[in-house]
C-alpha cells in the first residue's frame, strides 16, 4: 500500500468563514486521518474555477459542499457532471444536493429549462423551489430505502439529522398529485418521477415523505443530502456519510495507482 498516492479530494464551493460546514472541514479531515487512518489531500476549488474544463480531473473524490448561492451555478454543475459521468466518487450536501438533482435533470433528463428558485428567483416553475418550513437550525427524522446505499453506509434505516437549508426539490412527497413543497403540485411530482426513470433514485424521506437523500446506482459511489453530516457531532467524529466517502476516495486511488502500473 505504501505506492499508493494519497487520495485527492475536489472540496468544491465558495470558502467562507461564517459557513459552519466549511470551518468543520479541517476537523473532519484530521479525524478521518487519526481515527480511520483515511488520509486525504484536499483541495479548495471556488464554483468560479470548477466551470474550467477538466477542473476535477484527476481527483479520487468530489464533495459538492454548502453555501449556496454558489458564485458560479455553470462551475457547480460541472463539477458534479464530471463526477457522475468519469465514475468519481461523489458526495453533494445541502446545496450541493440541490444542485446534484438540478444537473441531473438538465443532462440526464434534457430538462434543460430546470431551474434553482435561488439562483433564478425570477423562474416560473423551478425544479429547486423555497421550502414550505425552513430547515435552518432544523434537525429531523430521515427514513432510508432498504438496499440502498444510503442505508448501508447508516446501518439503519432511520437517522436524525442537522439541516440549514430554505431550498429543496419542488416536488416534497414525490407519491402522487400534489407536491408538499412550493407550489409545484403534480407538475413537480411528475419531475421527480421522470429523474427516477432515468436512474436517479430517492432512497431517504423526511416525516412526510419529502425527498431528503439521492443517489445513482451503478456508480462507484453517488450520494447527494439535503441534511449536512458535516455538522455531525463536534466534528471530531466524522459522519458515517463523511467517512464512506473517504473510504470511496482510498479505494478510488488505489485503483487509479494500479491501473498507472499496468
Amino acid at each position: 500500500m505504501s505506492n499508493v498516492p494519497a487520495a485527492r479530494l475536489a472540496l468544491v464551493g465558495d470558502r467562507s468563514p461564517t459557513v459552519t460546514s466549511h470551518t468543520r472541514v479541517p476537523l473532519l479531515l484530521d479525524a478521518l486521518a487519526a481515527r480511520d487512518g483515511l488520509v486525504l489531500d484536499a483541495y479548495w476549488i471556488p464554483t468560479a474555477d470548477a466551470v474550467e474544463p477538466g477542473a476535477v480531473r484527476g481527483f479520487d473524490a468530489v464533495w459538492m459542499l454548502p453555501g449556496s448561492p454558489y458564485r458560479s451555478e455553470a462551475g457547480a454543475l460541472a463539477a458534479i457532471r464530471t463526477a457522475r459521468e468519469d465514475g468519481v466518487p461523489f458526495l453533494g450536501t445541502c446545496g450541493g444536493f440541490q444542485h446534484a438533482v438540478l444537473e441531473f435533470a438538465r443532462n440526464v433528463c434534457g430538462l434543460t429549462r430546470a431551474a434553482h428558485a435561488e439562483n433564478d428567483p425570477g423562474a416560473e416553475d423551478p425544479l429547486i423551489a423555497p421550502l414550505a418550513c425552513s430547515l435552518v437550525g432544523h434537525e429531523g427524522v430521515v427514513t432510508l430505502t432498504p438496499g440502498s446505499l444510503a442505508e448501508s453506509v447508516l446501518g439503519a434505516d432511520r437517522t436524525v439529522e442537522r439541516y440549514h437549508c430554505r431550498y429543496g426539490p419542488a416536488d416534497g412527497t414525490g407519491t402522487g398529485t400534489e407536491g408538499t413543497e412550493g407550489t409545484q403540485g403534480t407538475q413537480g411530482t411528475n419531475r421527480l418521477a421522470l429523474l427516477r426513470s432515468h436512474g436517479l433514485r430517492f432512497t431517504g424521506t423526511d416525516e412526510r415523505g419529502a425527498v431528503r437523500v439521492a443517489e445513482l446506482p451503478g456508480h462507484p459511489f453517488f450520494l447527494a443530502t439535503l441534511f449536512q453530516p458535516e455538522l455531525y457531532g463536534d466534528g471530531e467524529r466524522p459522519h458515517p456519510i463523511v467517512r464512506a466517502l473517504a473510504r470511496a476516495a482510498v479505494e478510488h486511488a488505489a485503483r487509479r495507482s494500479l491501473t498507472a502500473s499496468q
